[in-house]
């Protein structure tokens, strides 16, 4: 997911803090918090606050994860009266081409200049059906999937996958400024589907079969994504999150930043099929993640993962690790 930054201060007034003890985790000491330790050393850098930086720079002379944590932080459970839910994002993949050919002919396309982001430019139909576009270098590749491509533009980052074995790395650029509309929604409005037969998988199918009935369902959004090409982030590495650091699989999650400062370790406890007792770093920031027991757990790259997060969406509860003394500064004072 996209954007972001953030203090856990209260957002509302019924934002309510409970400091927790780490028994209080249901599977804590089962994790594996080595895992979660390199991928909170991803983003330290990034934290600039003095008690952040100094536990930043503690970290790499710990070797005990699990101590690391327990020594320095204290879990706080922050709630804003609204329901805990989980889902799951990934990065999805795509097979392209630099050149257009007769098998890759969807262009992924860079921003133009005139896009000014939050304000409204061409429709997806504009963009593709007129020459709005054409003869200006825009092009970073072609791929052989509009649906891919698609999916890829609500994802909003992703990878295409070359010929040659290499890759190109996407990243968000900007947006023509439309609000998403829904195409599994449209589906089911048709009649074509039921609301619990609709899948990522499902819409691909139903475009593939259906030609150009198929690409002119995609243009029910009319919302469209510009990318840039991320040139540092080596191919074995997640995409880049709201930190412009990469996410780890099933180690990055997207929070809320008016509730959960960016770089903070969260435990999930998810609830339902595949339960999750585990504990990820608030990495990125979403659109749709609004909330303070709200976040979305990055499943990692290609369509395996992008199957798991389609089936993701269940409740549970959210704890942050906060430093000790900020997490103490949360609770209100006592009256004497």
């Amino acid at each position: 997911m996209l954007w972001g930054a953030g203090d856990p201060r209260p957002a509302k007034a019924e934002t309510d803090y409970q400091i927790l003890d780490f028994d209080d985790l249901n599977g804590w000491a089962a994790d594996d918090h080595r895992a979660a330790l390199s991928a909170f050393m991803e983003t330290c850098p990034d934290l600039k606050d003095q008690d952040w930086r100094t536990l930043c720079a503690i970290a790499p002379s710990f070797g005990d994860a699990t101590l690391f944590f327990e020594l320095l932080f204290r879990p706080v459970e922050i709630s804003d009266k609204r329901a805990a839910l989980f889902t799951g994002y990934f990065e999805p993949e795509m097979n392209g081409s630099r050149v257009k050919t007769a098998r890759f002919r969807y262009p992924v396309y860079r921003k133009p200049p005139e896009v000014r982001e939050g304000t409204l430019w061409k429709s997806r139909r504009e963009i593709e059906t007129t020459d709005i576009m054409k003869n200006r270098g825009l092009e970073i590749a072609w791929v052989d999937d509009p649906t891919a491509l698609f999916f890829t533009q609500i994802q909003g980052s992703g990878r295409i996958r070359l010929q040659d074995g290499s890759y190109i790395r996407l990243g968000y650029r900007a947006s023509n400024g439309f609000r998403y509309r829904s195409v599994g929604a449209e589906l089911v409005r048709r009649g074509i589907y039921k609301s619990h037969q609709v899948s990522a998988k499902v819409i691909g199918t139903w475009v593939r079969r259906n030609g150009a009935a198929g690409e002119e369902l995609l243009r029910h959004n009319p919302g469209y994504v510009f990318f840039r090409v991320i040139r540092n982030v080596p191919a074995h590495k997640g995409p880049l999150g709201a930190m412009n650091r990469p996410l780890t699989k099933l180690r990055s999650a997207a929070v809320d930043p008016r509730y959960v400062k960016l770089g903070a370790p969260v435990w999930i406890e998810k609830r339902g099929a595949d339960p999750i007792n585990q504990l990820f770093i608030a990495q990125d920031t979403g659109s749709a993640i609004k909330g303070a027991q709200r976040a979305d757990i990055f499943f990692g790259t290609g369509e395996a993962a992008g199957q798991a997060a389609g089936r993701l969406r269940d409740p549970g509860r959210m704890i942050v690790l906060l430093p000790i003394q900020r997490a103490y500064a949360l609770l209100p004072e006592t009256v004497m």
